[in-house]
């Protein structure tokens, strides 16, 4: 079963890479961008590899069996 959290995101987006960070669902910035690049990251169900794909309120990113849902803040 997934861990799922909810993140703040402020100013209408984070960027992925920076949201996995953020959320230690990766070490740094670039292991963030090595996940994203080998397909391991989804975003609202779909296996996403662009490191700068844009989140915003209402996207769910899931990676190493934690789900972290953005929401306005």
């Amino acid at each position: 079963m997934n861990e799922e959290s909810v993140a703040a995101v402020k100013g209408g987006f984070i960027e992925l890479c920076a949201l996995l960070k953020r959320e230690d669902m990766a070490a740094s910035g670039g292991e963030a961008k090595l996940l994203i690049s080998q397909g391991l990251v989804r975003v609202n169900g779909e296996v996403e590899t662009r490191k700068r794909r844009k989140i915003i309120a209402g996207d769910v990113v899931d990676y190493g069996g934690r789900q972290v849902r953005a929401e306005a803040g």
